[in-house]
């Protein structure tokens, strides 16, 4: 089984069905034509690049939509986001994101919003049944894998071949790429939710980084599917900029 890297290469001769397809780097055509509100007025507050795997969901998000947006990034040395990215905060307010009169500050929230004012960017299915399906396990990242979130923090300038995951981190992954195997065969692929990325891939492509970024072995069809996510334009325009950036977090960065 392959491993991933954080920069896009070809995904191996095993192709799953969900590889086959040709992937598209749009979210849907004409995304944002019918908008309901302004779409020039959008702020997204971030924070750091390399570690913030909630500010490259809300980005990503915003990316998706179609939205155009203004960046606001916040030190990561700031005490109030520091805490955030090394989870000692008890809530997350980071991303946030200012539109026309509304800040949303919860990533689900900032989903469902975007969702809303660019409905022809496809964020979640046609279909009722593949909508409340995405949302599932959308909420299910928002709300749970917190064994792999403090084993594997997201850390884009590091690479840990060989790293021992512990064993409640390893239940995560597996759970992980049953719901992508899951998704990847009902639906097609080449994304979770078919050939338009959706609020799903957003949510679980800063995965994607850490499965590279900690060398996790996953099977063909999940190392297809993040080989995809992290060869995307959006994605590799982050990962640049992340590399770039010149604070560390200490804790972060040391191979544990």
């Amino acid at each position: 089984m392959a491993t991933t890297t954080l920069a896009p290469r070809k995904t191996s001769s095993t192709k799953t069905a969900a590889a086959k397809k040709a992937p598209k780097a749009t979210a849907a055509p004409a995304a944002g034509k019918a908008a309901k509100a302004d779409v020039t007025s959008a702020v997204l507050t971030i924070t750091s690049k390399n570690y913030s795997s909630w500010s490259l969901r809300g980005w990503l998000l915003a990316r998706f939509s179609g939205l155009p947006f203004t960046e606001h990034v916040l030190p990561p040395d700031d005490p109030s986001t520091r805490a955030e990215i090394l989870l000692l905060s008890s809530s997350i307010r980071v991303p946030s994101l200012e539109h026309d009169g509304v800040l949303v500050w919860d990533t689900l929230a900032i989903a469902e919003y975007l969702n809303e004012v660019m409905p022809n960017a496809g964020l979640l299915p046609k279909d009722a049944r593949a909508r409340a399906h995405c949302r599932a396990i959308s909420g299910e990242m928002h709300s749970g894998f917190t064994a792999l979130r403090s084993a594997l923090p997201m850390n884009l300038r590091a690479h840990f071949p060989k790293f021992k995951v512990w064993s409640r981190a390893q239940a995560d992954v597996q759970r992980i790429t049953t719901i992508w195997r899951e998704c990847l065969e009902t639906y097609g692929g080449p994304y979770l939710f078919g050939e338009h990325r959706t609020i799903a891939d957003a949510m679980y492509a800063p995965v994607c980084t850490r499965f590279a970024t900690y060398d996790v072995k996953v099977d063909p069809a999940c190392q297809a599917y993040c080989e995809l996510m992290i060869g995307q334009p959006e994605m590799q325009e982050w990962i640049t900029a992340a590399k770039q950036e010149p604070i560390d977090i200490d804790e972060l960065d040391v191979e544990f």
